[in-house]
């Protein structure tokens, strides 16, 4: 599984109907072949940035399978017209840590 990013930024004062338009257009990228799940996050400190995290199966199910549909085009369509600069998207793996209960210490303690 693989982590598609990308910060949106949004043209001022068109936030509202950018999120609207986006509802309307996830359904085009829910539906495409390798993908698990997605999550758009509004900036606190940007008013006009947003956080974009896709979750794929591989890099090609994006770059390819999605990238290279209709589906695509239709997305693109739909949601360009509110962007205030280019996209880019980077794609990142997970790196496997120790989980951590609640409550413990993570760092040894030293006697005094």
């Amino acid at each position: 599984m693989i982590s598609e990013v990308a910060s949106l930024y949004i043209i001022d004062g068109l936030a509202s109907e950018f999120e609207s338009q986006f509802r309307r257009a996830s359904p085009l990228l829910s539906g495409s072949r390798g993908y698990i799940s997605h999550e758009l996050h509004k900036c606190i400190e940007e008013r006009n940035k947003y956080l974009l995290m896709i979750k794929w199966r591989s890099v090609s199910d994006h770059l390819i399978s999605f990238k290279q549909s209709t589906a695509y085009e239709e997305w693109r369509l739909m949601l360009a017209p509110f962007f205030d600069s280019a996209v880019e998207a980077e794609h990142y793996i997970s790196i496997r840590l120790p989980s951590i209960n609640p409550g413990t210490s993570t760092v040894p303690e030293r006697p005094i």
